[in-house]
């Protein structure tokens, strides 16, 4: 997952490799805490000399363009912030109103 957040955000260098695992790791979290079940997972770790390895086995295309866009909104200072903040929240409600990614089972609870 970490190469294609690079690949999305354009960056080349492995400078902001930390930071990007850290925003993509927020921004599987945040779609956990709105309610929405991710299939597969988001692991990055931050090794010696900050090597990332991943370990993510998240695939599902919507899921990773949302996280995705979480990161691109959240790394460093975009011009089109607002842009990428529409667009995410857009994703996360989508992903939050589709059975087949919410944790909500039909009884009332979660």
């Amino acid at each position: 997952m970490l190469k294609e957040a690079k690949k999305a955000l354009r960056v080349t260098s492995d400078w902001y490799d930390t930071e990007i695992a850290d925003l993509l790791r927020a921004g599987a979290k945040d779609l956990e805490i709105a309610g929405v079940r991710l299939p597969g997972s988001v692991i990055l770790t931050v090794g010696t000399n900050d090597a990332v390895t991943d370990r993510s086995t998240l695939k599902d295309p919507l899921a990773m363009r949302a996280i995705i866009t979480y990161a691109a909104m959240r790394f460093g200072n975009p011009p089109n912030y607002d842009k990428l903040l529409d667009a995410y929240e857009t994703q996360k409600v989508q992903l939050m109103h589709a059975d087949s990614y919410t944790t909500y089972d039909g009884d009332g609870d979660c």
